[in-house]
């Protein structure tokens, strides 16, 4: 079979279900090719079941904080209910087809396949070839990275989709990996009551963003029972049908537990995505793009592939600048100066930009400021839960914000205005001299600025 189109996109979660669905509602003929459920990894097996569960483990962490500010409490946590939530909720028990009604209803046609490239603006999946008259977008996402760990690949362990699906919470769990997923998953497990021990290659937790984050995470997870282990590689993994048992750098005695969370990262994967056949280089790990996610002719990529960051954020913002450039509409290119990022502990770890040791190493001029939550009114206020920092990262020669981090309670929602700050390039001083609301979080910021040295 042979079929003219004007566009494919091959790959439906967040990035490209938006563009398929967007550019057919512009009245384009579109198909859009998916090989697992149309929606993605967010909304099935990260982004927003994680959430759930981080609700659901916050909410025990505050019940057992009343004592020390408001009276007497007790919880019995039931992760019943959180898995619940999840299947009922969240996922419609793993089906997608909400979503893929809702691509239907724009007008995009849904194949179900692994789509391949076969040239320019050409598709094939599974013997059926489209041909794109106005070109193809590649959002494949990415996998998880799992590490070559001996003995590893032969035991029944865990990625994050198991995690988010599982119905009964294990007694015990062994994390490989320190970065957000891990982090997350850890602490929430740990505080419905699972017995968590976290292995981190790197010398400290959240290893992309500043010490301090790492620091915080760490001493967060540890209040909430789970071993901390950073610095210690993995050098063996067994399985004997009802325990994994992971030796470790420093450790004669291997560590034991009924589940294994892999958690070292993502990756994309190009072996069967053809993109030899437009001039690409499948070794190269990414897809790279101009400002208008243009990769080839005919050709866009979006989202985890392009390398910038394996965050639904990132997608949805490539995906409207793909799409604006296939429509031929005008519109600012990417720029990713300010690219933000949140993971969710508690207290949440929000960042924006570079980090001081990325400014650095460009070899920007740098200021700093690190100023604990506790300082401001509403810090002491706030009391057991509220530990937390701002930092800035200032560019001294230009006088501007090149990065931030915000650490606490809504840390995240607390980002958006550094994010301003930094992609607008608003002065410092401008900054300084603003009304800051008291008492709140933000006002933090306020004495991160003066405190820039």
């Amino acid at each position: 079979m042979h079929e003219q189109v004007d566009v494919v996109v091959v790959g439906l979660g967040p990035g490209g279900e938006y563009a398929a669905g967007t550019l057919a509602e512009a009245g384009l003929d579109v198909v859009g090719v998916e090989a697992e459920l149309v929606g993605g990894e967010c909304p099935y097996w990260g982004c927003v079941p994680s959430k759930m569960m981080i609700r659901a483990g916050n909410l025990l962490a505050e019940v057992r904080r009343v004592p020390a500010l408001a009276g007497d409490t007790d919880v019995t946590p039931d992760w019943g209910r959180v898995a619940g939530r999840i299947r009922e909720e969240a996922t419609d028990d793993w089906n997608d087809q909400v979503a893929a009604d809702r691509l239907g209803a724009k007008g995009g046609r849904l194949v179900r396949g692994r789509g391949r490239l076969a040239g320019p603006r050409r598709v094939t999946v599974e013997g059926r070839t489209w041909e794109a008259r106005r070109g193809v977008v590649l959002a494949t996402g990415s996998r998880p990275r799992i590490p070559p760990v001996p003995g590893l690949a032969a035991t029944p362990y865990w990625t994050n989709r198991d995690a988010m699906a599982t119905k009964d919470l294990p007694t015990s769990m062994l994390v490989l990996g320190g970065g957000a997923i891990g982090v997350e998953v850890a602490q929430v497990f740990a505080r419905f009551t699972c017995r968590v021990t976290l292995i981190e290659g790197q010398d400290r937790l959240l290893a992309q963003e500043e010490p301090e984050a790492g620091e915080l995470a760490a001493q967060a997870l540890r209040a909430d029972g789970v071993t901390v282990l950073t610095g210690v590689r993995a050098r063996q993994v067994s399985y004997d049908g009802a325990e994994f048992s992971v030796l470790v750098e420093g450790r004669a005695d291997p560590l034991r537990a009924e589940r294994l969370l892999v958690a070292t990262g993502r990756h994309a994967e190009f072996a069967d995505l053809g993109v030899e056949t437009v001039g690409l280089d499948p070794a190269a790990g990414i897809v790279p793009t101009d400002g208008r996610m243009r990769a080839a002719e005919g050709l866009w990529a979006v989202g985890d592939i392009t390398g910038h960051g394996a965050f639904t954020h990132v997608s949805m913002y490539q995906a409207h600048i793909a799409v604006r450039d296939i429509l031929d509409r005008p519109g600012l290119d990417a720029d990713y100066r300010a690219l933000p990022r949140v993971t969710f502990t508690d207290p949440e770890v929000a960042a924006v930009g570079l980090t001081e040791r990325q400014a650095r190493n460009r070899g920007l001029r740098v200021r700093t400021a690190v100023v604990p939550n506790a300082s401001s009114t509403r810090g002491w206020i706030h009391g057991p839960g509220g530990e937390g920092f701002i930092k800035l990262v200032e560019d001294a020669d230009r006088g501007v914000l090149v990065g931030a981090t915000s650490a606490g309670p809504a840390g995240g929602e607390l980002l958006y205005g550094l994010i301003v700050a930094v992609h607008a390039e608003v002065p410092v001083e401008q900054l300084r001299n603003m009304i800051y609301t008291y008492p709140t979080f933000h006002r933090a910021v306020e004495q991160a600025l003066a405190a820039l040295r």
